[in-house]
This record gives C-alpha cells, sequence and structure tokens, in this order.
C-alpha cells in the first residue's frame, strides 16, 4: 500500500509540497469544492489553498445554513463568485472595483453547476468570468472546452489581473507544473494499462458562443450612452442616447432622451451628438415606454459592457436577461478583444450600413456585425481549424 502525504494527499514518490509557495494576496480567496472532487489525487483547489495564505478551503455540495457562506452573501458588494455565466462581468471590469472576497466552485463543470444551483446565496452574487492568457496546462485531465483551465490556473490568471504583479501569482503554479509533469512520466513509464480511462465528448463551440446561437432569434442588441460628469461633482450619468436592433429581424429602436441635469462639457464630444440634438430630445418616460414596447416577452438583451443595463435600471426600466457579448468575443478570439469595433475586426466580420446617429449609431452596428459572426461560429459543428483546412 502506498504512502500518503498527509497535506497533499499524494503519494509520497510524487508529494509536491516542497514546491508549494506562501503567497499573501489582498483578496480573500474561499474554495467551494464537491465532495467528489476532494477524493481526485490530481484535483488543484487543495494545492491552491495550501500556496495561498490569505484563503480557506470548505468542502460540500448543500451549504444551507452555513455561518461562512451567509456571513459572506450578506455583503454582495463586496464578494464575488469565479463562475462563467451571462451576468458574469469580464475581469476588466472587476478591476476598477475588485471584490474583498473571490468565491471559488471547484469541481468537474458538471459538479460544480449543480454546487452552484442548489445554493440560492451563490446565485445572487457577481459572477466574474475570464479569458485565459494561455491554454491550460492540464494535461492529465480532460477538459470540456479549450478555454477552460483548472482550479489553480483560474485563480492564479484572475488574482493577478485583479491586484497586479502576475509574476507573484505565477509562482503558485509550480507545484501545479511539478504534479503534471511527474504524472505524465508516470504514465510513459508504466507497462501495465490505467485503471481510469478518459473520454472526451464530441467537439462542439464554446458555451457562450452556443448560448448566443440558440438565442439568436430572441436576442435584441443594446448600446446607450450617457451624460456623464466628472466624479467629484457627484451628480449620477444618466441616459441620453439609446439605440436597439434585432438581429433576426433587422427591427430597429433609437431615442435621443433630453438631459434632466447639467449637460457635462464632454458629453457631446463623447456621445458624437450636437448640444441642440440631446437638448431637443425626447422626455425619458416617453422614450423608455416605446423601448418597453419593443421589447418582446422572452427576449434576451445582448450588451457589450454592462453600462446600458445599469443606465436603463438606474431609471427603474426592468431589464430582462442580459448577454455579455464581449466574453462570447474573447471566447471566439481567444484574447481579449478590446472595444466592439476592434472585435468586430477581429473577428474579419463586415460592418452594416450606419442607421443612427453618433457614436452609438457606430457601436450598434458593430455590435451587430459581432453577433451574426458569434451566431456563426456558435452553430458550428466542428473545430474552427478543420474549417479552415476543408475550405
Amino acid at each position: 500500500m502506498r504512502s500518503l502525504c498527509l497535506r497533499c494527499l499524494r503519494p509520497q514518490s510524487t508529494c509536491y509540497c516542497a514546491r508549494v509557495p506562501q503567497v499573501d494576496s489582498r483578496t480573500r480567496v474561499v474554495f467551494l469544492q464537491h465532495p467528489r472532487e476532494r477524493r481526485v489525487a490530481i484535483g488543484t483547489a487543495r494545492m491552491a489553498h495550501l500556496s495561498l495564505l490569505n484563503s480557506e478551503l470548505h468542502v460540500g455540495v448543500d451549504f444551507s445554513g452555513h455561518a461562512r457562506l451567509e456571513a459572506l452573501a450578506a455583503h454582495p458588494e463586496r464578494v464575488a463568485v469565479l463562475f462563467p455565466g451571462e451576468e458574469a462581468i469580464p475581469l476588466e471590469e472587476a478591476r476598477l472595483n475588485p471584490p474583498e472576497t473571490l468565491i471559488v466552485v471547484d469541481g468537474t463543470w458538471p459538479l460544480a453547476r449543480k454546487l452552484v444551483k442548489t445554493n440560492p446565496l451563490l446565485a445572487g452574487l457577481p459572477r466574474i468570468g475570464f479569458v485565459p492568457r494561455r491554454p491550460s496546462n492540464y494535461r492529465i485531465r480532460a477538459e470540456p472546452a479549450e478555454h477552460c483551465v483548472s482550479t489553480i490556473e483560474a485563480v492564479v490568471e484572475v488574482l493577478g489581473a485583479l491586484e497586479g504583479h502576475q509574476e507573484r501569482f505565477d509562482t503558485l503554479l509550480n507545484p501545479f507544473e511539478f504534479m503534471v509533469d511527474t504524472q505524465l512520466d508516470r504514465q510513459e513509464s508504466r507497462t501495465e494499462p490505467p485503471r481510469r480511462r478518459i473520454f472526451k465528448s464530441a467537439w462542439q463551440p464554446p458555451l457562450e458562443l452556443r448560448t448566443i446561437a440558440e438565442n439568436f432569434e430572441h436576442l435584441v442588441l443594446l448600446y446607450a450612452e450617457a451624460n456623464a460628469h466628472p466624479a467629484e461633482q457627484a451628480l449620477p450619468s444618466e441616459l441620453v442616447h439609446l439605440v436597439a436592433m434585432r438581429p433576426a429581424t433587422g427591427e430597429r429602436f433609437q431615442a435621443v432622451l433630453a438631459p434632466r441635469q447639467p449637460l457635462a462639457r464632454s458629453t457631446c464630444l463623447h456621445v458624437e451628438l450636437p448640444e441642440e440634438t440631446l437638448r431637443a430630445g425626447e422626455p425619458l418616460e416617453s422614450g423608455l415606454a416605446r423601448f418597453q414596447a419593443f421589447v418582446r416577452p422572452g427576449d434576451k438583451l445582448a450588451v457589450w459592457t454592462t453600462f446600458a443595463l445599469e443606465l436603463l435600471r438606474r431609471d427603474g426600466f426592468p431589464v430582462p436577461e442580459a448577454l455579455n457579448v464581449r466574453l462570447a468575443c474573447a471566447r471566439a478570439l481567444k484574447s481579449k478583444p478590446g472595444g466592439v469595433e476592434h472585435g468586430a475586426e477581429l473577428l474579419g466580420s463586415r460592418l452594416p450600413e450606419q442607421w443612427a446617429p453618433g457614436r452609438a449609431g457606430r457601436r450598434i452596428v458593430a455590435l451587430e456585425s459581432v453577433v451574426r459572426a458569434l451566431d456563426e461560429r456558435g452553430r458550428a459543428t466542428e473545430p474552427p481549424s478543420r474549417q479552415r483546412m476543408a475550405s
């Protein structure tokens, strides 16, 4: 019988404890691990927990009544869950207001989804999604998609982005790389068949692209502009230009809304509309009423950033479910797309003719171009590399 290291729970011959760094972080990392994952010898949540001084590890499925989780959920403005989803904000936005505590769900994707679904407290917390800088090095375990990475790789990526000093957090990967290399060496040298076989499912596009394709008939693309004052003036941003369109039918919506506050000096420059056009805009109430009539039951808004949604919510508009197009674009490109116009350029998609004035007019057609390209990729039946070879 093989003797185990009681710290890393690996066989003594493959113990990685000597390579575990001790890294402090400003962010408190709370790992919620599915019980099945605890028994996986090549899991990485425990490894990350051992490396991060400011972390804790809890094992379970149903955390109802869990005092620690309830205490965290009581302050959603300070906490975020590292888990993908339609409402997940990209790292770029999370860096502007980084969470004090990051909850990391650990398990295979089906188990992790079950854990999140089982715990309503998690569903009510903000989520963070991200695109990895590089493909996963988890060569000893099958991942469901190209953009998926191990728990420790995800934590390294996110902490590095939230706190800076990426190279400091990269040291967490030392025991991970040792474990992967050691496991592969053992597999190559063994003569008996492996005890477990890994079955890979058929290829399919990334989840974010499939979601766009599956909901294409009900998508309403949205872009909004604001009258935004400098922070020191303590005036909230207000909606002044709203454009939307349905890519499935080509229906369009536009509303220029008269400012209710003094016009900021830079507003006309940023929104690319003359002052007289803004001041002659319709009242907020009538513009939102028209937009409410434009949106149908079952529709899903598709936005590049959540700013437009925040403006609508601030004015009391009942915002339906929304998709983050920038995150989907990043999944397709496997890199950060930047602004929506740059994303369209990187995807090589053709821009439709501009139909609305101002910056919003330019960006709504760029958003349409991106969504059409992602819809096509979301319906693909084979990887892009094979498609290129076939053509």
